[in-house]
């Protein structure tokens, strides 16, 4: 079965797409709401798993209910909490309950997190992790041995950061990844769109995989300065900073950027990932405001 986000991205269109992070506890409830509000305005919706290894309800318990109610999610996959046996398993399940598109990440480190404690694993990264994904979709597990009960049909994908200031690592990292059997991209935070257009023009031209710009959600020039200081690769322009500065409004101004980004990205890119932490049900209008744009 091919997936709503495969059928868009085979016919070309500019894909929208909206992460939600999970709920810390057993209550889904706000997720759902948020979840059902994007529902026939993005592609899919995509499920963080732990992300900044802060601890979350499982992304494919996650994705599950999303299904239930007939949205569309992508579940994200790290490699960091579980080893390659864990990993197997529970892409196993999350196809057998419908789950079709993954984002296979490395995931954050533990210290970033609230269970500093905790035992990272990384015995798979990405690459490895999406090299794994294919195995599986050829019907082996990682050691080469047949899966005696069928095999899966997992529509994969990889992250990506076009403002890396290393653009042979960022070259050799892409067409890994690309080898390794991604099939579309979601890039991290992006604040330089000639950055993003000089990697579309000189990495990803010709590769034939969609690109989805990470748009995030400035809700204030103390939030995009938090980001400046605690999100590494990142740096929000002083130019945005002392808009959202100088605004009535913070947050309704950044709305405007981020739907004046959404605009510049259609011009670059093949989509878009919207990011809006804690305010994921102003996506709609972030949307709206780009239509307008």
């Amino acid at each position: 079965m091919i997936s709503h986000f495969q059928k868009a991205i085979e016919h070309k269109e500019f894909l929208i797409t909206a992460e939600i992070t999970p709920p810390k506890g057993g209550n889904p409830e706000r997720m759902l709401e948020v979840a059902q509000l994007l529902k026939n305005r993005v592609h899919a919706v995509n499920i963080t798993d732990g992300s900044r290894a802060v601890l979350r309800m499982s992304s494919i318990a996650s994705c599950y209910l999303l299904l239930q109610r007939g949205i569309e999610p992508i579940c994200q996959v790290t490699g960091r909490d579980r080893n390659s046996i864990g990993i197997q398993g529970d892409l196993m399940g999350a196809y057998s309950l419908g789950i079709r598109n993954i984002l296979a990440l490395t995931g954050d480190p533990i210290k970033a997190g609230d269970h500093p404690q905790a035992k990272a694993v990384f015995e798979l990264e990405s690459v490895r992790l999406l090299k794994l994904i294919e195995k599986l979709n050829d019907g082996f597990d990682i050691n080469n041995k047949a899966l005696t009960d069928g095999n899966l049909d997992l529509f994969a994908g990889g992250a990506v950061d076009p403002q890396s200031k290393s653009l042979s690592g960022l070259q050799r990292r892409f067409e890994a990844k690309i080898n390794a059997g991604a099939k579309f991209f979601q890039s991290q935070l992006i604040t330089d769109f000639d950055k993003l257009d000089k990697f579309m023009n000189q990495i990803a031209l010709g590769f034939d995989r969609p690109i989805l710009a990470g748009i995030f959600l400035l809700k204030s020039a103390k939030n995009a300065l938090f980001i400046n200081k605690n999100v590494p690769g990142v740096e929000i322009p002083e130019h945005i900073i002392k808009r959202l500065e100088k605004a009535e409004k913070p947050l309704e101004e950044g709305m405007k950027i981020a739907a004046e980004q959404i605009n510049l990205a259609r011009d670059i890119c093949q989509g878009v990932h919207l990011m809006a932490v804690k305010k994921e049900e102003l996506i709609p209008q972030i949307l709206d405001l780009a239509n307008k744009g």
